[in-house]
């Protein structure tokens, strides 16, 4: 892994040519403003030395000094950019010797997929040789088992949370592919390509584990390291004995047969497999010895394992490119464990571990203990109304018996729309907005139960006690309503959906609610008594951690697609037209991202997913500890709420109301065919508590535009006075499937 001198010269003799064309370290500051005079970026510097960006970044801070071979490429690098830039007049703490420069032209900046630090330029099959965009190579051989070469296509590094961690330096991943003379290479992140010595799947685990350095730093003190993560292409399938594609049998199945010659193998070999069995995501491991893991992951795209809903074309990118895309998923979310469900429900995880290391005893020793803020290590039953049919605990019930609103919690998101009102229909146009990582945002700052629920019987509300209530909120009117301070508003009821039922139905009776509904009836200047309840007073934030990382991931995605958090609403709107097709590789890591938010929250509440199971009985979901549908519900109850909000404050202010609501998709009748037609803003300023345009979650977006006509005439045609426009608005296609005809 290590370059000789020569190469490292070659290296950086390549990337003065590449800019035009050469015993102390000049100051950071000076190391930095040549590199930027230049227009190299930290990356092409690293990729030519061998080392990561971090290591640069810290070069340049004066944190560290590389070493050896490294420090003489490095010194002969600044010693020639300093012929090219010399700077006017020495700074007092720079070293003197490097002659004074002009004003330094700016660097050279792209969009890209990348992690925190800067991108890197393409390079050509030698080392550090800088390549035109567009002109793809092969890597160069370099004879040896295990080799660091530039791949054709360089798509900017991915950096590990800036961790400088020598374990992983080679990144979270690898794709495994065949060239066409049959060298097994792994493609990594940061166009790093290795050598694969490995002639089975048994040999390839090895190799992972003992050469390949790759893997990811644990997100909490408690937690554990990511396990390294290998992707196998069709070719590399070929190579190691496994099918290219799944029979239909084994793709019901999920796995291929017990008794394939690649799982006995492994068997032989004393490697293990989980009990989902070797699958599209298959996990190889044996069992840990002390505090090392040995683990190694498969992702297998062929097998479906990216399904297209979240990840696009993905499974058919380059190996390189696939890298690039998955690398930066993993750098800003964590490596994919499997769907973007499964990675949801385990990011969770990872931030709040369920044990950790007690302090030492009398001893000496270490044992594991509770981790406070997690969920445990124990699953813990849910109280019965918030237990979906089938639960076992329902088992008592008679068999075809129907359970209402005073006997089940049923949070969900809306499905609600409404016939237009006569001045709608003068209007011009349906306009759609759609409120940006809403469940994410519904979670933000959210207090959950933590532990087991506890009855309570004619229970005095607390908003902030995480639970379920079982409360009237019949005579909660709509046409009156608190919106502020001792300030009341007087609107039509018959136009806005009920907070509280997701078909916006005004409930008629007692009912099973979340904390936040009830928490809302109270917020609009109504006195709630529930009659019972099922609390948690062990209880946190829990999802916060959760929230800030997707959060960041999705701003940082989308800053690099050119959609920034800063941008006035009309620069907003201009943005996002066209966004996706910036980089469609990088607008798929968006979709992976909105999808982890909304497929972790279901995993809260999975439901049988056949395995023979029949009511009553117990299924695979129920023995975890994240098996939580209260906090399912609290996230979903937050969200719809804080919808309904920004409805009732938009209607008091403008008397406009929505004509449809799906989940987070709003339509409104406007006079023109931009959101900006009809949001109220003053001198660039949204209305407080309303509707806002922009890319952060909880601000929203245009969804879709079509004529008032559209709608009327679809649902003239179904026959379907209230079809939910919101669904369509988009791209304004609607099918007889859609419609149940």
């Amino acid at each position: 892994m290590t370059h000789q001198p020569d190469e490292l010269f070659s290296a950086v003799d390549s990337l003065l040519a590449a800019v035009d064309g050469g015993t102390v370290l000049p100051a950071p500051t000076e190391r930095v403003r040549l590199r930027e005079a230049a227009g190299l970026t930290q990356a092409a510097i690293a990729q030519a030395l061998g080392v990561r960006v971090p290591s640069i970044t810290a070069w340049e801070a004066g944190r560290a000094e590389p070493k050896g071979e490294r420090l003489e490429a490095y010194r002969r690098l600044l010693d020639g950019l300093a012929h090219r830039y010399p700077q006017p007049a020495s700074p007092p703490d720079s070293n003197p010797g490097f002659p004074p420069s002009p004003p330094p032209p700016p660097a050279p900046s792209r969009p890209g997929l990348a992690g925190t630090g800067p991108q890197t330029m393409p390079v050509d099959a030698k080392p550090g040789v800088m390549q035109r965009p567009g002109h793809a190579a092969r890597p160069a051989r370099t004879g040896t088992p295990l080799s660091r070469r530039p791949t054709g296509k360089a798509a900017g590094p991915v950096s590990v949370e800036a961790d400088d961690d020598l374990r992983f330096e080679n990144g979270p991943l690898a794709v495994i592919d065949v060239d066409t003379d049959g060298q097994v290479l792994a493609y990594c992140v940061g166009g790093l390509v290795l050598d694969v010595p490995a002639k089975s799947i048994p040999a390839l685990v090895d190799w992972t584990l003992k050469e390949a350095k790759l893997g990811q730093p644990k997100l909490s003190g408690p937690g554990k390291d990511a396990d390294p993560l290998l992707v196998l292409t069709p070719s590399a399938l070929e190579r190691y004995g496994l099918p290219a594609a799944l029979t239909e049998d084994e793709r019901l199945a999920g796995r291929i047969p017990e008794g394939h010659k690649v799982i006995r193998q492994l068997a032989r070999a004393e490697w293990k497999l989980t009990k989902r069995g070797f699958g599209p995501w298959a996990r190889i491991y044996r069992p840990a010895q002390g505090s090392e893991r040995m683990c190694v992951q498969l992702c297998i795209p062929s097998w479906n394992a990216l399904d297209t809903r979240h990840w696009g074309h993905a499974a058919q990118l380059p190996p390189a490119e696939l890298a690039r895309l998955l690398g930066t998923f993993a750098s800003r979310v964590m490596t994919p464990r499997g769907s973007t469900a499964v990675t949801g429900l385990e990011l969770m995880t990872a931030f709040h571990p369920p044990t950790r290391a007690s302090e030492p005893g009398a001893d000496g020793k270490r044992h594991s203990e509770y981790n406070p803020g997690s969920l445990g290590k124990d699953p813990v039953d849910c109280a019965p109304c918030e237990a979906p049919d089938g639960h076992p605990l329902l088992a008592g019930l008679p068999r075809f018996h129907v359970r209402g609103p005073a006997e089940k919690l049923f949070e969900e998101a809306y499905d609600w729309a409404r016939p237009m009102t006569d001045a709608e229909c003068t209007l011009r146009h349906l306009v759609g907005i759609d409120v940006n990582m809403a469940f994410a945002a519904g979670a933000n700052g959210l207090v959950v139960g933590l532990g087991e629920p506890t009855q309570v019987k004619q229970p005095v509300f607390d908003p902030k006690l995480p639970g379920s209530w079982l409360v009237d909120l019949s005579h909660v009117d709509l046409s009156r309503v608190k919106v502020g301070k001792d300030k009341w508003a007087d609107l039509d009821a018959s136009l806005l959906p009920s907070p509280f039922t997701p078909k916006g139905e005004r409930p008629e009776g007692p009912a099973w609610y979340a904390t936040p509904t009830v928490a809302y009836a109270q917020e609009l200047g109504y006195d709630v008594r529930p009659v019972e309840a099922w609390v948690r007073y062990d209880n946190g934030r829990y999802l916060d951690s959760w929230y800030n990382r997707l959060r960041d991931a999705y701003l940082a995605t989308m800053a690099d697609l050119g959609v920034g958090a800063d941008l006035s609403p009309a620069d907003f709107l201009a943005a996002m037209d066209g966004y996706r097709q910036r980089d469609p590789e990088l607008a798929i890591v968006v979709s992976a991202v909105k999808a982890t938010v909304k497929g972790g929250l279901g995993k809260l509440r999975e439901r049988p997913r056949g395995e023979g199971w029949k009511p009553g009985q117990p299924w695979r979901a129920l023995s975890r500890p994240t098996w939580r549908p209260d906090i399912r519900a609290a996230v979903i109850s937050r969200t719809r709420i804080n919808l309904h909000r920004k409805l009732v404050k938009h209607a008091a202010f403008t008397g406009q109301y929505p004509v449809a609501i799906l989940s987070d998709c709003v339509v409104y009748a406007a006079d023109g065919e931009s959101p900006l037609d009809f949001l109220p803003y003053r001198d660039g300023k949204a209305l407080p508590g309303g509707f806002k345009l922009g890319v952060n979650p909880g601000l929203v977006k245009h969804e879709g535009t079509q004529s008032v006509l559209w709608g009327e005439g679809v649902r003239e045609q179904f026959n379907a006075p209230e079809l939910n426009l919101a669904r369509y608005i988009k791209d304004g296609t609607v099918t007889d499937q859609d419609t149940g005809e």
